[in-house]
């Protein structure tokens, strides 16, 4: 299911590309035809205006009088030899009554746009004129709509792949939801005929420990079943004493732990923490961290879980003191199939993940870890209030 979503984004880029750059080496080609068109026009300008100042004869005022009239986008600025200012030509008429700096704001940004078209009179060659002029409105849009148009197709594509990358996690999680069911149901029926021949076992060896070890496993393999059936529904949450449930499931670990492991919980002496929680679900949680506590430590070490509420908010850290996480990999240790063991699946922080976020509407995440020092995970519920029945 991956291959089709990478194949999607290859495709868009390429495409988001190939526009991008057409339009870019276009809009400059446009941009420089409008160029040479407006310094042409200038220069028409600055001669008909030299043709109306030279000719005394008054024959050729009527043109010269139609091309310096046809100059209505182009912003000139005239200096003499020395850069003082002699007139202007379309630039804001308001500004330039109200503000005084306006017109040798707008000669210091010609400058820096356009080569001047310098004039030198044909009588005095040391009198000369330089006429700066600026970008029309239109050479402007053309420069900038590249960028518009880059913005508007970076967008269309971000949220495509926002629209992608959902469907294919709603499709990622329809098929993890539908495996946990599918394996549910099919634990069920073998499930059902174990508990009924160990209850046969029980009326006839009542005194047995094997029968009751039995019966703890058949208990087990039931929870797991409840476990898996509940993924991909919405589980009904109810009001429970974390303090007893994180208690119980440490005692589970602690019997199948090593020796060598050291159990710790601090409540910081309160001895109920209540919390609306789905308490096989949650269990399962907890059950997975203290078991990727225990993998980390490799059999020696100690494992603490501390509770405590705070500003309405329920906080567990479970720390461990194994060989920690690397850093490049904090952020991956969450992602389904990302695993340093030699042997997993990887599954078992990225379900706990989901069934803290989407179930329990809290937050798992990694609070601290340094390389051979150890890691905390952090859980936290926000208060939720009891649903009425």
């Amino acid at each position: 299911m991956i291959q089709p979503l990478f194949n999607w984004r290859t495709g868009l880029a390429l495409i988001a590309i190939a526009i991008v750059s057409g339009t870019i080496f276009y809009s400059q080609y446009l941009a420089r035809k409008i160029a040479r068109e407006e310094r042409q026009k200038v220069n028409e300008w600055v001669e008909a205006s030299k043709l109306l100042l030279q000719d005394t004869t008054g024959i050729s005022d009527k043109l010269v009088s139609i091309i310096i009239a046809e100059n209505k986008t182009i912003p000139i600025v005239v200096t003499d030899e020395k850069g003082q200012i002699l007139d202007h030509v379309n630039l804001d008429s308001a500004r330039v009554a109200s503000d005084t700096g306006y017109v040798a704001r707008q000669l210091a940004l010609f400058q820096s746009q356009n080569t001047p078209i310098e004039w030198v009179n044909p009588l005095n060659e040391r009198e000369r004129n330089l006429y700066f002029y600026g970008h029309t409105s239109l050479l402007n849009q053309v420069r900038y709509y590249p960028l518009v148009q880059l913005f508007i197709v970076s967008l269309f594509i971000v949220i495509t792949l926002l629209a992608l990358t959902t469907s294919f996690r709603s499709s990622q999680n329809q098929v993890w939801a539908g495996m946990a069911k599918e394996t549910a149901h099919q634990l069920g029926t073998p499930l059902t005929s174990i508990q009924g021949w160990v209850e046969m076992l029980k009326e006839n060896y009542p005194n047995e420990k094997i029968i009751q070890e039995m019966e703890k496993d058949v208990n087990r393999l039931k929870l797991v079943s409840d476990r898996f059936g509940k993924i991909g529904s919405t589980p009904h949450l109810e009001e429970h004493n974390l303090v007893a449930q994180v208690a119980n499931m440490m005692e589970y670990i602690r019997k199948r732990a090593s020796g060598r492991v050291q159990f710790q919980l601090d409540t910081h002496n309160i001895n109920e923490v209540k919390a609306m929680i789905s308490p096989p679900l949650f269990d399962w949680v907890i059950e997975n961290l203290l078991k990727n506590a225990l993998d980390a430590m490799e059999g020696r070490g100690m494992i603490s879980i501390h509770i405590w509420q705070q500003d309405g908010s329920t906080y567990i850290d479970v720390t461990d003191t194994g060989k920690g996480i690397a850093k490049q990999n904090i952020r991956k240790v969450f992602k389904p199939g990302f695993t340093t063991k030699k042997r997993g699946w990887g599954l078992g922080l990225s379900l706990s993940r989901r069934i803290i976020e989407q179930y329990h509407k809290g937050e798992l995440f990694v609070k601290a870890s340094e390389p051979g020092k150890g890691t905390t995970f952090r859980i936290v519920l926000k208060r939720m209030e009891k649903v009425s029945k």
